[in-house]
């Protein structure tokens, strides 16, 4: 029979699709899937045909709303300690309360690993919980970035580099018992003995833990959670319904395959030099390029836009990846995995958070290259996609882990174990 299950979630879209597609397969299950999560996600879900619970804070609004303060906190190398420090710490009750009224008759909840108040809802309902990973770093594994099938280093190699992990990691942990410390006093407050801290060990499900990416992105590493399955992208990029416009399908039926710029949809609003570095980069390299600029394409005088070059604000990444000669974006985990079934060459320009490593994982697969902020230029563009383009490899290895990738079923594999859960149970 079909149960009650809850879906919380915070973030962007990157962070909401996958749980999207998980939930609508549990749907077309026979199960009752209700999305919690903040207010403005409310009409998301809703078009979807998904039950909907609001829950505190709605923090993505809040820092949209700011996006000095998102460009300020990428500069200072802070934004996870504002995300979880001043962003959701200080609702951990308000969350929890949220929270435990959105579970009221459920069966299972499953939680996004900044869905702090889980665990402690877990412990006072003994609701049965599966908690999930969206990107391999979320794991804080002292074992290197090494991606399926990558170039592999020497014993030495390897422990000289988990000896340097293993210290950063420390100091991570360090730092982590301050950003923490509302959800310890809560725990006091709630009646509960001290537990795992919930930014690191304490996030994870003793039950079930699903890392939703593919096995060619990263391998299971000793340090991991023994509850874990890899499952595969659960992949899914509806948004407002939008298919490839006229405009788009046109200018991609009028001439050769053309290099598409994105930064998803948070950094899209802070961008800086990414758009029109890269506009230039590709009229001197002779190419074509497709331009999501989000809500900033609007704001963009046809003027200013080489011949060659179409701006726009969105499109499916699952419809338009295929048509490009090579994908520009910032390492976001969703845009990771629709460039990596999409098999084209990639170059990532990573802003914060998870995407330095997910660029570091493309690299060592052999599946394009990397530029951070700092070196991002029109003449180092050209020199960059010039290798991009020009180099065979790159496209090889590409459609190699496409092809394996399109063996994976994420979605399906995660609902599998999620209902394999609810039986045990």
């Amino acid at each position: 029979m079909g149960q009650k299950i809850v879906i919380t979630t915070y973030g962007s879209l990157g962070d909401i699709h996958p749980y999207i597609a998980i939930a609508l397969e549990l749907k077309k299950r026979g199960h009752q899937p209700v999305m919690a999560m903040g207010e403005s996600f409310r009409q998301k879900f809703q078009k979807e045909g998904l039950e909907f619970h609001p829950i505190r804070p709605d923090a993505l609004l809040n820092l949209i709303q700011d996006l000095s303060l998102i460009e300020a906190l990428r500069q200072s190398q802070r934004e996870s300690e504002y995300a979880i420090s001043y962003a959701l710490m200080p609702h951990i009750r308000a969350t929890y309360y949220d929270l435990k009224e959105a579970v009221k008759g459920a069966s299972l909840l499953i939680s996004h690993h900044l869905s702090f108040a889980a665990s402690l809802l877990v412990e006072t309902t003994n609701i049965n919980w599966v908690s999930t990973v969206l990107s391999p770093i979320s794991f804080l594994s002292a074992y290197p970035s090494l991606p399926y099938n990558a170039v592999k280093n020497s014993p030495y190699e390897v422990a000289l580099q988990q000896v340097a992990a293993e210290s950063i990691l420390r100091n991570i942990r360090y730092q982590g018992r301050f950003w923490s410390a509302p959800c310890r006093q809560f725990r006091e407050e709630l009646g509960l003995k001290e537990g795992f801290d919930p930014v690191f060990e304490g996030q994870h499900s003793p039950q079930l833990v699903l890392a939703l990416f593919s096995q060619f992105f990263a391998q299971r590493k000793p340090d991991w959670p023994r509850q874990t399955k890899l499952t595969g992208f659960p992949f899914f990029d509806r948004h407002d319904n939008k298919f490839l416009s006229s405009e788009i399908q046109q200018f991609l039926a009028a001439g050769k395959p053309p290099i598409i710029f994105t930064l998803g949809s948070l950094f899209v609003g802070t961008p800086g030099n990414f758009y029109m570095e890269g506009a230039k980069a590709v009229a001197k390299l002779g190419y074509r390029a497709i331009l999501l600029m989000g809500q900033g394409a609007y704001q963009i005088s046809p003027n200013n836009i080489p011949d060659g070059v179409m701006v726009a604000d969105y499109a499916p990444y699952s419809q338009i990846f295929p048509h490009a000669a090579a994908i520009v974006h910032h390492g976001g985990v969703g845009t990771t995995g629709q460039s990596l079934l999409a098999g084209k060459p990639v170059l990532v320009v990573p802003y914060a958070h998870d995407q330095p490593d997910n660029a570091t994982r493309l690299v060592n697969l052999g599946v394009g290259r990397s530029l951070t902020r700092e070196e991002y230029s029109c003449d180092r563009l050209v020199w960059e996609l010039k290798e991009l383009l020009l180099n065979p490899s790159y496209q090889q290895k590409a459609t190699e882990v496409s092809r394996l990738m399109q063996q994976e079923d994420g979605v399906k594999n995660a609902c599998d174990a999620i209902e394999k859960l609810l039986v045990k149970s």
